[in-house]
């Protein structure tokens, strides 16, 4: 029964990554069909954001009162209403309107089905659920390929994945029963009663700040390298637009590769170690990035970033409940969701200002910069986290 649990919620993660994707790829084509700038697909994208962060910081007593798979499903549902209304959208404003709903779907999503695998599976169950996301970020660009120059364009683009998205949400309302099952079975052997607290209560938890940060450096870096690598690539690495493109295709290559791996040596490493593995590979990919050189060395390094930064994001989800406790991940992983997809939005953007400044010849040294934040605050975390909780 929680096998098949299991299997549900992976399917439920390729959901959440389905629209993530979709938009970047499709945008050339909207805004051209709405006759707008190129720069006001960023207002659509930081609706997205900024609804998630919200749902995130506040899904905790959502997620208490009605349970993770009703949560789940009804947001998954949610998502999928705003995918359709895309597709029939005329203008901006009816966009910037249900990117609303996308939003908030997407942050209880990330939030309930985080915490339950931390609370009742392995950490090799956590960096393969962390896989499945990363198919659903492929799979969008993937069937917006095949249909964009036909006669509804990118709208049929998000009609198709409204129909994944709504099949997933069918099998989400579909198991509910299971998840009774497992949470009552689990309930009798294990799991102590959860507490909902406040966010001021949970940031005064020691550690909890620097988790928080650890997110919000981990996503800046993904962010940072996916939106102004190929940019970065044509202007300091002699690449072409197409050269670039591949090689940022390579660089999700290696995340998902990186997580995969963290899933099959999860039974030999603790999370800990898996960390430091991956920060070990990140800082070396950092450095030559840097280096000059021919552009396979701007290849390598994307690949490595990719293989090395994946594996964080699971391991420090899975680390809560062993850090804090059982009775607060929820609560926990609310503020690490939340904080996560602030790097999302203000890491690019932060980057995107520098170079437009001093010039793209700063990206590197920009991600340099998040790394060692990250280890400096990977270091104290642990320290903390040693001395002050079981």
């Amino acid at each position: 029964m929680a096998s098949f649990l299991l299997f549900v919620i992976y399917i439920a993660f390729i959901g959440l990554g389905l629209p993530d994707s979709l938009f970047g790829t499709a945008w050339p084509a909207i805004y051209s069909d709405f006759a707008l700038p190129i720069s006001y697909g960023s207002f659509i994208s930081s609706t997205v954001a900024c609804g998630t962060i919200i749902s995130s910081l506040t899904s905790t007593r959502l997620i208490h009162k009605l349970g993770t798979g009703k949560v789940t499903a009804f947001s998954t549902l949610l998502t999928a209403a705003a995918l359709i209304g895309f597709s029939f959208s005329s203008n901006i404003w009816f966009m910037m309107l249900l990117a609303v709903p996308l939003g908030l779907g997407a942050g209880a999503i990330d939030v309930s089905l985080n915490n339950y695998v931390a609370l009742h599976y392995s950490a090799k169950q956590m960096s393969f659920l962390h896989c499945f996301y990363g198919i659903g970020v492929s799979v969008s660009p993937y069937i917006l390929s095949l249909v964009i120059s036909g006669e509804n364009g990118w709208r049929n683009g998000y009609r198709i994945a409204f129909l994944i998205q709504l099949a997933i949400s069918i099998l989400l309302f579909l198991s509910l029963p299971v998840w009774k099952k497992v949470s009552k079975a689990a309930s009798i052997t294990e799991t102590p009663e959860e507490k909902t607290l406040t966010i001021r209560d949970t940031l005064r938890i020691p550690g909890v700040k620097s988790m928080c940060a650890l997110f919000f450096l981990t996503c800046a870096i993904e962010c940072s390298c996916s939106g102004w690598g190929s940019t970065y690539l044509v202007e300091y690495k002699n690449m072409t637009a197409e050269q670039a493109a591949s090689v940022i295709l390579f660089y999700f290559v290696g995340m998902a590769l990186g997580r995969f791996l963290s899933g099959v040596i999860a039974d030999r490493l603790h999370s800990w170690k898996i960390i430091a593995l991956g920060e070990y590979v990140l800082g070396a990919a950092v450095l030559l990035l840097a280096v000059p050189g021919p552009a396979f060395l701007g290849a390598a390094a994307f690949f490595m970033i990719g293989l090395g930064n994946g594996p964080l994001f699971p391991n420090f989800n899975y680390l809560a409940p062993e850090s804090f406790g059982q009775d607060v991940s929820a609560s926990v992983i609310s503020l690490q969701m939340a904080s996560a997809y602030i790097g999302i939005l203000f890491g690019p953007l932060l980057c995107g200002l520098l170079g437009q400044n001093l010039g793209m010849f700063i990206f590197p040294i920009y991600i340099i910069c998040l790394f060692a934040a990250m280890v400096a605050t990977t270091a104290s975390a642990r320290k903390l986290l040693k001395t002050t909780h079981r």
